[in-house]
């Protein structure tokens, strides 16, 4: 039996400005006051996790003790087939310390070279934590394709360049409720409301 979320405030433990809004849409139907690490100043704890179970874990257990707040943390990143999953778990490292991701397009375009296989999903491990300790963590995944050059001012990180299966538009062209409609994100969502907010 999952733990349920009892309204009233919660810690989105991440700095990232994209991802909090994102997040902050998606709990819009919801007695959910979000607050970011962010406007908290709660410092970035190191990703030593080797999944995104493992490090979303990490991060909302953090920003759970130090906040004293239920705490939602998202990791997610791009996992490209003919690079072995990469960038993986590293998918924000790519994009360096000044998180330039067009700058991480390029890199995982050039390390592709060549290859026919283009496909790539996108993974969303979401865990919720509460001061005590307690956790609930639900991983979602959308699969698509990698497209070149980049298409779309919307979205963030990845977004202009993955192009979702049996999709016309890239997640950069996409408004942001067609995506929320299919994303990684909205999976792992969905299994974490059916559990802790149903």
């Amino acid at each position: 039996m999952s733990r349920k979320f009892a309204g009233g405030k919660l810690v989105i433990a991440s700095h990232n400005a994209g991802k909090v809004r994102e997040i902050g849409q998606l709990l819009a139907a919801f007695d959910v006051q979000v607050i970011s690490a962010g406007d908290l100043g709660l410092p970035e704890p190191e990703e030593t996790g080797t999944t995104f179970v493992a490090n979303a874990e990490l991060k909302a257990l953090a920003a759970a003790k130090a906040a004293n707040f239920p705490a939602l943390a998202d990791d997610s990143g791009l996992a490209v087939d003919c690079l072995g999953g990469d960038p993986g778990i590293y998918s924000a490292r790519w994009a360096g310390p000044s998180r330039d991701f067009a700058a991480a397009m390029e890199l995982v375009h050039a390390k592709m070279g060549d290859a026919t296989d283009r496909s790539a999903r996108f993974v969303c491990a979401l865990t919720l934590a509460w001061p005590d300790g307690h956790m609930e963590s639900f991983e979602g995944v959308v699969e698509g394709s990698i497209i070149w050059p980049p298409r779309g001012p919307n979205g963030f990180g990845y977004d202009p360049f993955f192009l979702p299966k049996g999709g016309e538009l890239t997640f950069g062209e996409m408004e942001a409720q067609a995506k929320h409609a299919i994303s990684h994100r909205a999976d792992a969502f969905a299994k974490l409301v059916a559990a802790c907010f149903a």
